[in-house]
């Protein structure tokens, strides 16, 4: 018998459009609100923005069988998705009105499975060294318990953002 799953999305050209717009953390609040779109990614793989302030990022998801690799664990791709969004909004939850962001590089270790039986589990990012080009910043991956199931660290170039 299969399984499905149905989402929806707004129209993430809406949010693309506004960055830059304001500061970074006041666009992070702004999605965290609902007053623009959440990314797409956002409702596939059904994580939230759970908190922001400046130079941390916290998002979360319950994990179900639908993130699954064929060993019946949690894809490390949903983890490195998550610390990759923490890790990223933290650095923008720092930039400047006018400022936007791009990953240059993702590091990520794993340490323990995730399964549906895990419940939910929070990527927090911290920004660990902001410049004018580049930024440094870290996530952690923890379950209910505190525990660190995986730690990720990412370089992002930081860019002025021209106005449509």
């Amino acid at each position: 018998m299969g399984r499905s799953r149905t989402y929806e999305w707004e129209d993430p050209e809406v949010s693309a459009a506004a960055v830059g717009r304001s500061t970074g953390l006041e666009f992070l609040r702004e999605l965290m609100a609902g007053r623009l779109p959440a990314p797409p990614i956002g409702a596939t793989v059904n994580f939230t923005l759970d908190e922001v302030e400046h130079g941390r990022a916290v998002f979360s998801l319950i994990p179900g069988e639908e993130h699954y690799n064929p060993i019946g664990s949690v894809h490390g791709g949903v983890y490195a998705t998550l610390l990759d969004s923490a890790a990223g909004c933290a650095v923008q939850s720092t930039l400047p009105q006018g400022m936007g962001y791009t990953s240059l590089d993702l590091s990520v270790k794993f340490l323990r499975p995730v399964t549906a039986d895990t419940g939910r589990i929070r990527a927090v990012g911290t920004v660990l060294n902001g410049g004018r080009r580049t930024a440094l910043a870290q996530a952690e991956l923890l379950d209910e318990k505190d525990r660190l199931l995986a730690h990720a660290t990412s370089s992002c170039l930081l860019f002025p953002v021209t106005g449509p």
